[in-house]
């Protein structure tokens, strides 16, 4: 049982975020992604050599987070979905525990 209410509020997130994204492309991305997860992601893009986040949306930071999760982004493309979400958002919530870790003066 605890089990499932777990994954029930974790699936419920993650539909949250791309449905809200669909709906509102322009709206602040504080209104439903975390700080850390905000964070996390301009350091990401910070790092490439051409940056992809042009304008700071809600829509924008979803398309990264579905390109985390194997999303191509290209013109004809749907919008992501929430498989594509849920393995960006595992593997954003992972670079931003190495993010953690690498800052952390006692390790190395």
């Amino acid at each position: 049982m605890k089990f499932l209410a777990l994954v029930a509020v974790v699936s419920w997130r993650i539909f949250f975020l791309t449905m809200s994204a669909r709906a509102k492309r322009d709206a602040a991305p504080q209104s439903v992604l975390t700080m850390a997860e905000i964070t996390t992601l301009d350091r990401i893009d910070a790092a490439r050599s051409r940056p992809r986040l042009q304008r700071r949306t809600l829509g924008d930071y979803l398309l990264q987070i579905a390109m985390l999760g194997g999303h191509l982004a290209r013109n004809h493309d749907p919008p992501p979905g929430n498989m594509v979400v849920w393995r960006g958002l595992s593997r954003l919530h992972d670079i931003a525990v190495g993010i953690t870790i690498g800052q952390d003066r006692r390790c190395g």
